[in-house]
């Protein structure tokens, strides 16, 4: 027997995957239709984690899968540096649209670190100043740049100092959280903005400071929804002091929120936008759209990658961004994220410990708290993580967030229907009361 045969013969041993990767199932999964994986075993979970928001289209669309085969079968690589391909002209095309205006340029790579990494070296090169402001709460990567700005939670960078220096963090408004009590979003008193301005007098002046790097919603943060008014504020700072605006859509993109971009919801227009997930329905690819004068600063050789902007990528890429137009997919994820917030909304008295619900189409987050006496606010994940078990039980797959990991997160491809997700509401509702909330 060839050692081919054998290790196919062999059964599947899970302990071969690193415990690195902390895992949120144990399930083998064969195939992915839709909203659905189905397990070697045969059986169906409705997927409502989106593989971490990248299944957009959900799985294995046909037209993305059709895409992938035709182009497979002509060119798998054709490296940046040496060719140009026809799939990777068409892609950086569309992106030069994706935002109102003509002034735009797209620079590709493999994932969303990848392309965080590209954001902070063009915003340098670029502005010639040293110093990054992100925000606290924020995910953007695990590579040693991306981690620097990351303060979703200690565990992503706490055992990897000394990280790149000349970062700085300030405040996220998280109004459930705010030092002076919950509030509406609407009626915000988060003090982000004085903080902010006392960073710049303390710590790090304006004036040496490239770019402000921000989530327009956080991420593995908790699914913070900010005020309206914060991204335009930030503009406003960041023209005045001549520092970049870089909007991390990693997350929020391709129609996740119920606009194609997040910044969309509030007509804020980036400097730099970092994007990735859900651009290829699966295949690895990232990138950061960009002011056409701002890449230009880039002297030929000054970035670049072996993989960025796969043939086969930018293909899927393609495909997708034809999926979610003609579908509707944007308007999709608009709808069923009202039906999905509402849905969990009339439930919620029924749950003393579910603190805050919130959410932006289909992105949405339960956070939930120990509903003391001491501090009604305090963290909760073991009951988060009860209520993630219990849906599994039920067949739902959701996950976690927060810097506690407080938070249950919720990210439905956006091909998810209205049947869909009233069973998610009523698996989500059994497995609170199970879990205790």
């Amino acid at each position: 027997m060839t050692e081919a045969k054998r290790i196919a013969a062999t059964p599947l041993d899970r302990s071969v995957i690193p415990a690195v990767w902390s895992r949120y199932t144990d399930l083998v999964v064969d195939r992915g239709e839709g909203s659905w994986l189905i397990t070697t075993d045969g059986e169906r979970y409705l997927d409502y984690s989106s593989g971490i928001g990248v299944t957009n289209t959900g799985h294995a669309h046909p037209r993305v899968v059709a895409a992938i085969q035709a182009q497979a079968a002509k060119l798998l690589h054709g490296q940046q540096n040496i060719v140009y391909h026809e799939p990777g002209l068409r892609l950086h095309e569309r992106l030069r649209h994706v935002l109102p205006g003509d002034d735009w340029q797209a620079f590709l790579a493999n994932s969303g670190a990848e392309a965080v990494e590209a954001a902070v070296k063009l915003a340098r090169a670029a502005t010639g100043r040293p110093a990054i402001v992100a925000f606290r709460g924020g995910f953007h990567g695990r590579t040693a740049q991306a981690m620097a700005l990351t303060t979703s939670r200690v565990t992503v960078r706490g055992d990897f100092e000394p990280l790149p220096g000349s970062v700085y963090h300030a405040p996220y408004p998280y109004c459930y959280r705010a030092t002076g009590g919950p509030h509406d979003p609407a009626a915000c008193t988060c003090d982000w903005e004085a903080q902010l301005e006392t960073l710049f007098a303390q710590v790090v002046a304006p004036s040496r400071v490239a770019a402000f790097v921000v989530e327009p919603v956080l991420g593995e943060g908790g699914y913070v929804v900010p005020p309206r008014g914060f991204l335009p504020r930030l503009r406003e700072i960041a023209t005045r002091h001549g520092i970049l605006l870089v909007v991390d859509e990693v997350q929020t993109g391709f129609g996740r929120t119920g606009q194609l971009f997040a910044v969309r919801h509030v007509d804020v227009a980036p400097d730099i936008m970092i994007v990735a997930k859900g651009i290829a329905s699966g295949l690895p690819l990232g990138g950061i759209v960009a002011r056409r004068d701002l890449i230009a600063r880039w002297a030929p050789g000054a970035h670049g990658g072996t993989y960025g902007g796969n043939a086969v990528a930018c293909a899927a890429a393609n495909a997708t961004l034809d999926v979610i137009e003609s579908q509707g997919l944007v308007e999709n994820a608009r709808e069923r994220g009202s039906q999905l917030l509402d849905g969990l909304a009339a439930v919620r008295p029924r749950f003393p410990r579910l603190g805050d619900l919130r959410g932006l189409g289909l992105m949405v987050g339960l956070e939930f708290v120990r509903a003391d006496g001491d501090d009604p606010r305090a963290p909760d994940p073991d009951l988060a993580r009860r209520v993630i078990a219990a849906a599994l039980e039920r067949h739902l797959i959701v996950l976690s967030a927060g810097s506690w990991g407080q938070v249950v997160r919720l990210i439905p491809p956006l091909v998810t229907t209205s049947r869909e997700v009233d069973h998610a509401v009523a698996v989500l509702t059994e497995s609170m009361e199970v879990a205790g909330a």
